[in-house]
């Protein structure tokens, strides 16, 4: 009887919020009226910082209600103590909303309002792991601030969202933020040692019913043209459309399809110094692949140093070939979810590219992907990944990737074989991991060995055929109550490792110290050593550093700098190195964001003599005239010099913008835009490219 109470007590332990229907919907305006008394409301939040699980400083009110079409919540948040703060740049008070509508108990969605009227929302994966912030969703939101609360209230329609039928109760959690002491507050209690905010630990929203009927189409047509004058040759202007197409067939499958899109980048990927031997890993932008991108991977760990096996890289189709991305023609992906099963098929099919000569630089080609991910019982889940491209018979690459993934409490458990063929070479890899609390010590695992002849070059981003890697890290967490120090986490790591061409294991130690404070700001400290073998050096590598953080009302720092001693694979020798980086950002009347941000990278010769000076500084200026109107002045300048010889410092290049974007509703952009891309050719800067664009794109929703 005493083990059928606890049960009892511990289910019911769970916080649970009413959805009631409404015939009359609010009006959306930011002011909470009447008929929002007939809602469910909660207002039982506790602090998840500063001080976790402690009463929150402000007093926060939540209510909910839906009709046929749409899910509405309104916030009331008092600020008796705290003046709310709403600035279009800087630090605000802001809301928001996580909810999982498929019962997944692992991906779900947020929606985030500031008391601006800004608002982003995005993807939420891998229980918490992974967040996906680049998602656009359609739904409206309006905020109303006095001087002691605000209120915003949020319309979120069914058909703009991925939900299980037939199922009644959702998982939801709401949070708060209070800027001028930044703390955070949730409805639903979080622990650091049960893996901080995790999509299965969500309230339950009851009673949930829609019944949004529909075609559920989204059109977006896209006009654009395009102003190009590259060095030798008249400027082209080049008129283009492109359309895509969004169809909810059920409200879990959707089909997405695109035809000749402009996926050119505004702005384009940062300089990146890279001393490594691999390339360096770029996030995906283009909207086509960004939603039901969860699905299209491999799962991830919270914590730890774990790397999913990328055997699907989106960046592959359309990768920029000659510094001009490659033309897709059409693509195809149809996505499904619900409570036990995700599921995807995509379907890309890119152009050819040819030099002045008509020498084909990259051929048609054809990109094919599958995944799947099944939970397993309540904990685990099985999923798998296939893909795949083809120009012809002989040039060819395809990769499976399977994963086992169990979660218990804060640990959580991957395991993740692969398979490739590249060319008719065929390879296989192995990577399992673990993250977790034991006790108050944040513990971490992993183990990788990728085959030698294991390859994704065309399909994937693995680039570390022939190596071998394991790592181990567990240290004690610290959250003094009644001082000004928030949390310590002190972190022991050892790992063993081997490169490809060496047939001897290295090995090192490290140890990371990372204080955070209750007045915003933060240090982390790291060092490490150990014994590496190259395929054609030994050396005792090392390396120390440090970085500070901190924000405020009016501002946003961190600065840090490292010291290594490795293999140098830019300049092919063995030698110190070391590198700085900062960035300030000053926000002005709540409208202005001066930035200034660089990095330094001071490169020696095997006698420890400085040889070369790399240096980035990016300024920019952006302006918001309102919360859906803004612009930006930026500019990206390198530089170089011999030793440290600073008066014979030369630009490298220098990269200078300007971007106005207009969001003039849902979905619907007016971009106007500005590049101007120079390199030194010994007798200064001269122009690479120059563009200029203004693209219109509409949604049309229905």
């Amino acid at each position: 009887m005493t083990f059928l109470l606890l049960f009892i007590l511990i289910a019911n332990n769970e916080k649970k919020l009413e959805v009631r229907y409404t015939e009359v919907p609010p009006r959306i305006d930011g002011r909470i009226e009447d008929v929002w008394l007939q809602a469910d409301s909660i207002s039982d939040f506790v602090q998840n910082n500063p001080d976790q699980g402690a009463e929150p400083t402000e007093r926060t009110v939540v209510y909910v209600l839906q009709d046929k079409n749409n899910l509405y919540v309104a916030f009331r948040c008092y600020g008796t103590k705290y003046q709310p703060i709403a600035q279009l740049y800087g630090l605000e008070d802001e809301v928001t909303i996580y909810i999982d509508p498929t019962g997944s108990k692992s991906n779900g969605y947020f929606f985030r309002v500031y008391a601006s009227g800004i608002y982003h929302d995005g993807l939420i994966m891998d229980d918490g792991a992974s967040w996906n912030w680049s998602w656009d969703g359609v739904w409206e939101t309006k905020t109303w601030l006095n001087n002691d609360r605000f209120e915003t209230e949020i319309k979120i329609p069914f058909k703009s969202i991925r939900y299980q039928q037939g199922v009644s109760d959702w998982g939801i959690d709401f949070e708060r933020m209070i800027a001028l002491c930044q703390e955070h507050d949730c409805w639903v209690e979080r622990k650091e040692q049960e893996g901080g905010f995790r999509v299965s630990r969500l309230g339950s929203l009851t009673g949930i019913n829609p019944q949004a009927h529909g075609y559920y189409f989204e059109l977006y047509p896209e006009g654009f043209s395009r102003y190009d004058q590259n060095p030798g040759e008249k400027a082209k202007v080049k008129p283009s459309a492109s359309l895509n197409f969004k169809w909810d067939i059920t409200p879990m499958t959707t089909l997405n399809a695109t035809v000749f899109p402009d996926f050119a980048q505004i702005e384009s990927d940062p300089f990146t110094f890279n001393l490594s031997r691999y390339p360096v890993y770029l996030g995906e932008l283009r909207p086509f692949f960004i939603e039901g991108s969860e699905i299209f991977r491999l799962s991830d760990l919270r914590n730890g140093d774990f790397n999913p096996l990328n055997v699907f890289y989106s960046r592959r189709i359309g990768k920029p070939v000659s510094q001009e991305p490659v033309p897709i023609i059409s693509g195809l992906k149809l996505t499904t979810h619900n409570k036990d099963w995700n599921f995807g098929a995509l379907g890309a099919y890119t152009d050819q590219m040819t030099d002045t000569l008509d020498s084909i630089l990259e051929p048609r080609r054809g990109f094919g992907v599958i995944s799947g991910r099944k939970k397993i019982h309540r904990n685990s889940n099985l999923g798998f990944l296939l893909s795949g491209t083809m120009v012809d018979q002989e040039d060819h690459n395809a990769a499976l990737g399977l994963e086992w993934g169990y979660t218990s409490g804060s640990h959580q458990t991957m395991v993740q074989p692969a398979f490739s063929e590249r060319y008719g070479r065929f390879g296989w890899a192995f990577n399992s991991g673990y993250s977790g609390f034991i006790g108050n010590f944040a513990s971490s695992a992993s183990f990788r060995v990728i085959s030698d002849s294991f390859s994704v070059k065309d399909i994937g981003y693995v680039p570390w055929s022939g190596s071998k890697d394991f790592e181990i890290s567990s240290g004690p967490v610290f959250r003094p109550k009644g001082s000004m120090l928030r949390r310590l986490g002190i972190q022991p790591s050892i790992g063993l490792y081997q490169t490809p061409g060496s047939d001897k294991l290295s090995y090192w130690t490290s140890l990371s110290v990372n204080p955070s404070y209750r007045n915003g700001w933060g240090n982390s400290a790291w060092g490490g050593v150990g014994q590496s073998y190259e395929a054609d050096t030994n050396y005792m590598g090392r390396y120390i550093g440090f970085s500070t953080w901190g924000s405020g009302i009016k501002y946003n720092i961190n600065f840090g700098a490292e010291y290594g001693y490795d293999y140098n694979y830019r300049q092919d020798f063995l030698a110190n190195h070391y590198s700085t980086w900062f960035s300030y950002i000053y926000y002005i009347a709540g409208r202005v964001a001066l930035t200034l941000s660089g990095n330094n990278w001071w490169e020696c010769d095997p006698t420890g003599n400085f040889i070369e000076v790399t240096s980035v500084f990016r300024p920019k200026l952006e302006l918001r005239i309102n919360s859906r109107v803004s612009f930006n002045i930026y500019n990206e300048i390198v530089l170089t010099t011999p030793e440290t010889r600073f008066t014979n410092t030369e630009f490298y290049s220098n990269r200078i913008g300007f971007l106005f974007s207009w969001n003039f509703k849902p979905k619907s952009w007016l971009y106007v835009a500005l590049n101007d891309y120079r390199v030194d050719s010994g007798e200064g800067l001269e122009l690479v490219d120059r563009i200029g664009a203004i693209k219109v794109r509409y949604l049309i929703y229905f």
